[in-house]
């Protein structure tokens, strides 16, 4: 399944039926948990020894 169909059936079923108020607290601090950490990462301020995957420069397939 597309996952925009598979998203707006969530938001659909989110919309009919919305959860409890600590369920969507819940939610919002976590994805402004999820959103904090990437501005920190971007903005160059997340130290280079925690970082999991540092990127490394592969060619693309195709491209030799």
């Amino acid at each position: 399944m597309d996952p925009m169909i598979r998203l707006s059936i969530f938001l659909s079923r989110l919309w009919r039926n919305p959860p409890p108020r600590r369920t969507v607290l819940v939610m919002l601090g976590a994805l402004a948990a999820a959103l904090g950490v990437v501005a920190v990462d971007k903005l160059g301020f997340w130290p280079a020894d925690w970082r999991l995957n540092p990127p490394v420069n592969r060619p693309a397939i195709g491209r030799m």
